[in-house]
């Protein structure tokens, strides 16, 4: 799903109601919804539970909230709001408040059947690309939101019952902040493994300049096939092959699951950086 969002925001594509449902259709891919998905829900969701109701009530009645009914309000309210986040809004509202407002708009609005967190706070980082606040798709959101999941929603709903929006707004930027400085740290990080590991190549008997672009392409890519290597090197097969083999061989590299039928390969030193809790 990110790779296609990332692709085609960087395409000149526009945010917009297909792009949205495609987005959704990826990530449900091989999913029990699969078949319901790629699309706007098309009848009624509540989310989450009210703690003061008896656990008989219908759904409707206990949900903590209750979104729109699928059908001509909600796709008519989905199409407002990817219509308001291609709009320029700069002169008049700093663009994270802006992220904070269609971020909300989006959640209120709950579109889809299931995957609607994790496609909202995706859209949080298309958003910042589309307006120009990011000129590379690095920020990770969903960590910090995650691990104050409860907070997170209580923020959400004090908008829809109390019109708290400095509330939310300021946990909204703290999170941004947070998964700046986080994202910060990682890539920096990340270029000191690189450096590192680009270093243990030049003191081994390899000198081709193919066996730091794979290095190059381990710290870019978490795990990889070698079908992979052979198509962004531009080397046979056979090649890539023995490069992987050989940075195996090094310790660069290692294999995910040695039985599988297509190995993937990672870089030990990147997925540690990669799985470091900051959040």
């Amino acid at each position: 799903m990110a790779n296609a969002g990332f692709a085609r925001v960087a395409d000149g594509w526009p945010i917009s109601l297909t792009m949205l449902s495609e987005l959704q259709g990826i990530l449900m891919t091989s999913t029990p919804l699969e078949a319901q998905s790629g699309r706007l829900r098309d009848g009624q969701v509540v989310i989450g539970r009210r703690d003061d109701v008896a656990s008989i009530r219908f759904p409707v009645e206990a949900a903590r909230f209750v979104p729109p009914p699928g059908g001509l309000l909600l796709e008519g309210g989905v199409r407002d709001l990817v219509d308001w986040m291609r709009a320029d809004h700069r002169r008049t509202i700093d663009p994270v408040v802006a992220a904070a407002m269609s971020h909300y708009q989006f959640e209120t609005l709950h579109p889809f059947r299931d995957g609607n967190g994790r496609v909202g706070r995706f859209l949080i980082v298309l958003h910042l690309q589309s307006t120009g606040v990011l000129t590379e798709p690095t920020l990770t959101v969903s960590p910090w939101f995650e691990a104050r999941r409860r907070e997170y929603y209580d923020r959400l709903l004090g908008v829809s019952t109390g019109n708290d929006w400095d509330a939310y707004v300021r946990f909204f930027a703290q999170g941004l902040q947070q998964a700046a400085d986080n994202t910060r740290r990682e890539m920096v990080a990340l270029v000191a493994v690189q450096a590192e590991l680009r270093e243990v190549v030049r003191a081994s008997h390899l000198r081709a300049d193919s066996a730091h672009a794979l290095v190059d392409l381990a710290v870019a890519n978490p795990t990889f096939t070698v079908r992979k290597v052979e198509a962004d090197l531009g080397v046979s097969y056979g090649r890539a092959n023995k490069l992987v083999g050989q940075l195996v061989e090094l310790g660069i590299l290692d294999v995910v699951d040695a039985a599988a039928y297509k190995r993937r390969f990672f870089a030990p030193r990147v997925l540690r950086v990669l799985t470091r809790t900051t959040a």
